[in-house]
């Protein structure tokens, strides 16, 4: 693995203080009430060297997010072709989930990850964002699985049923994770792995006769 040169650690230093101190920002004073001047008075920059790194406040908002789903989708372009489109999503979340939690550590504390996760669900403008992103991930993966399968997205209903189903799941787990009293990242993995093994027992006929 290539170790960054000093100008490139530099660099992640300055963008990873940008997102703590906007994401701290948006969490406690709001995300409307937040100017990019205080960013970047905070961190020390000038406003040229934040739009070096984001086009808008609404990115930084979203940078971890964006950082965890590029992580799943690269784990799911790596999972094995004997797989299941379903295996394929629920191992690849799971995978990534095992790795991803160091990575969001460096950046922000868990904690503030939760609260940032908090803030989109109860702010309408980001909120808006974060279903739009989600519409566009969903279509994304639902191309990645059609591909694995040999299939024709745009032909065959199954890549985007799958999907649905898949981030139907995840979205849950996020509203309980975020609801809950543990807000760790393995309880995290945890919920998602249950709630990812019913999608086929919640998909049956009949209920009452599952074991």
């Amino acid at each position: 693995m290539t170790v960054p040169g000093l100008r490139e650690r530099k660099k992640r230093r300055t963008r990873d203080a940008l997102i703590r101190e906007a994401l701290e920002r948006f969490t406690t004073q709001g995300y409307e009430g937040t100017t990019v001047d205080e960013i970047v008075e905070a961190v020390e920059v000038s406003q040229r060297t934040f739009f070096r790194y984001f086009s808008s406040k609404e990115e930084v908002a979203f940078a971890v997010q964006q950082m965890v789903e590029e992580r799943f989708v690269r784990t799911l372009g790596e999972r094995p072709p004997d797989e299941g489109p379903l295996d394929a999503l629920r191992n690849a979340v799971l995978s990534a989930w095992d790795t991803i939690g160091e990575a969001i550590t460096e950046v922000v504390p868990v904690e503030l990850y939760l609260r940032t996760f908090r803030l989109i669900e109860s702010t309408p403008a980001l909120l808006a964002v974060h279903l739009r992103r989600s519409t566009e991930m969903e279509e994304t993966i639902s191309r990645i699985i059609a591909d694995r399968e040999g299939l024709d997205v745009d032909g065959d209903p199954r890549p985007r049923i799958a999907v649905a189903a898949f981030s139907g799941v995840m979205r849950v787990t996020g509203q309980l994770w975020g609801r809950g009293t543990d807000q760790s990242l393995e309880t995290m993995r945890a919920l998602t792995e249950r709630y990812l093994d019913h999608i086929g027992p919640a998909l049956a006929p009949h209920w009452r006769d599952a074991s």
